[in-house]
């Protein structure tokens, strides 16, 4: 394996080029969600450079799963959503390279030129995550150039629409149930700095809207004060932050006091008219964040009767649900964590630190079926959605070589050997 390990890197690397090429052409194409913007341009590129590097590659638009509609809300977009598959090997067992082609809102059009300095390519997406993408596409490159035999597959499967909680991306694909049946384990390329994430937290995401009556400040009595009222329910959900932040999670993350669960309220507010009128709507958000310790079902029903009390009270109030999502957590153990482990430490000299990543993984949805799903990934998140996005060049081709290593590890279990025609 450590032969097999330096002839990874050795063919890797003279890809680097490539690799730093296809990364900047899908930094150009614009793909910001919200709204969900030139996703077939993407599309396009990446079914085209798959076939380029001999695999065949599928493109097909995705259907919004059947519960799309209760999750609207901003994510809602009249533009198609396409998926772009292709796969390596054969056999019934299959990893799955998962990625996302969106990327946030840039702060300037400028992120969409990239430009390489300093041995790093920056721009929006660079690194969340155009730049795993491409790593992941010539991690499979490898494996075919150097003839190497697996006793399975490896799936590829780009998917848009993450940024916006995955619903009609990832989520879509899940809406079949016989989705990666025979998958053994996803890896998925997000900006992680060098470390695995094995565990994501869930997500119980609202929109509160309080209703009032409005009426000139001289007659308030005949008005009704949304704010005031909104004040009465966030006071109740802040009792409940304070019950919920004594909890902490047992998975690693940074700083120590990011261990403890979440309650963000009032992320978005809006309300009112002008100074001098009686407010006859306020609106916020409530943004529950579940440790993989924790049930999203359990702590989704304490909200919705947190806010169904208030009604009772007289609060005329109504609830969206934005989006909801379940924690995920893989066990350091398994066999897919310590491949990806010992893959990281044969290519890069360190070993990894498995992290809890601070939000929602679209490794999520895999874990929902069983399937032990892990996050690693050139970039660094602290720049991942900001001004000066940017990606090593060195760390896309050393992801490459990792990825190629882990699937040989998990698909070469009968022994590692070379095609009949090498």
């Amino acid at each position: 394996m450590e032969t097999l390990g330096r002839e990874i890197q050795e063919i890797v690397t003279s890809y680097r080029k490539d690799i730093a090429e296809l990364t900047q052409a899908l930094v150009r194409i614009p793909t910001e969600n919200p709204p969900g913007r030139h996703y077939r341009a993407c599309a396009e590129l990446l079914a085209r450079s798959t076939r380029d590097l001999g695999f065949s590659a599928q493109m097909r638009e995705i259907r919004p799963p059947k519960n799309s509609a209760r999750h609207a809300g901003k994510t809602r977009a009249a533009e198609p959503r396409y998926l772009v598959c292709a796969s390596h090997g054969a056999g019934p067992r299959a990893l799955y390279f998962h990625g996302h082609y969106d990327v946030v809102p840039a702060a300037s059009p400028a992120q969409f030129h990239p430009h390489q300095r300093n041995g790093s390519i920056f721009g929006r997406g660079s690194g969340d995550m155009k730049g795993g993408l491409a790593a992941m596409l010539y991690a499979v490159r490898a494996l075919k150039d150097l003839k190497i035999k697996l006793n399975g597959r490896i799936e590829l499967r780009f998917v848009p629409d993450e940024e916006t909680g995955g619903q009609r991306g990832t989520g879509a694909l899940f809406d079949n149930p016989a989705f990666a049946r025979d998958a053994i384990g996803m890896l998925t390329a997000e900006p992680t700095g060098g470390e695995i994430w094995n565990a994501c937290r869930g997500a119980i995401s609202l929109r509160v809207t309080i209703r009032g009556k409005p009426a000139h400040v001289g007659l308030s009595v005949r008005g009704v004060n949304a704010f005031e009222h909104m004040l009465e329910v966030a006071s109740a959900l802040k009792t409940e932050k304070t019950r919920i932040a004594r909890r902490k999670t047992s998975f690693r993350i940074e700083p120590e006091a990011a261990r403890k669960s979440i309650l963000l309220i009032g992320g978005e507010v809006a309300g009112g008219t002008n100074f001098n009128v009686v407010p006859a709507q306020c609106v916020f958000t409530v943004d529950r964040r579940i440790n993989p310790e924790e049930n999203l079902a359990v702590e989704k029903q304490r909200l919705l009767a947190i806010l169904e009390r208030m009604r009772r009270k007289g609060v005329q109030l109504e609830v969206e649900i934005l989006q909801e999502g379940f924690p995920a957590a893989v066990r350091e153990s398994e066999a897919l964590a310590q491949a990806l482990a010992q893959s990281v430490h044969a290519i890069t000299s360190r070993h990894a630190a498995f992290r809890m990543c601070p939000g929602l993984l679209e490794t999520r949805f895999y874990s929902a079926r069983g399937i032990p799903a892990l996050a690693y990934g050139p970039g660094r998140l602290s720049v991942a959605h900001g001004p000066n996005e940017f990606v090593s060049i060195a760390e896309l081709a050393k992801c490459a070589a990792v990825y190629a290593l882990t699937a040989i590890r998990l698909l070469a279990s009968k022994g590692i050997s070379r095609r009949a025609d090498e």
